[in-house]
């Protein structure tokens, strides 16, 4: 298994308790696939470096988590045609150290 790290950063016009749930759903997809989460981090609202589709703020969470190649295909699926998610990266986190959040 591999160490991945999923950030996902979703519309600041949503209520935060709508991006948790959102954020819980990916979790248990990720699961479905295998994957074991190993830290679920909400960050909250946060300001761009740069406007990302004319916006400047969003709601940002950090999922870290073991898994085989492939088991995060189906989520980011999802995530990339989700109207709620302005952006999502997962990241491949072998030999690279953790940074804890501000």
């Amino acid at each position: 298994m591999r160490s991945y790290e999923l950030m996902i950063i979703h519309r600041p016009e949503l209520a935060e308790a709508d991006v948790r749930t959102a954020v819980g759903q990916a979790e248990q997809a990720l699961k479905a696939n295998g994957a074991e989460i190993t830290n679920t981090e909400f960050w909250g609202k946060r300001r761009f470096a740069y406007e990302i589709d004319h916006l400047n703020e969003g709601y940002y969470s950090v999922l870290a988590f073991n898994a085989e190649g492939g088991a995060s295909d189906q989520v980011e699926r999802a995530l990339s045609i989700s109207d709620a998610v302005v952006r999502h990266k997962v990241i491949r986190m072998d030999n690279r150290k953790r940074v804890p959040s501000a």
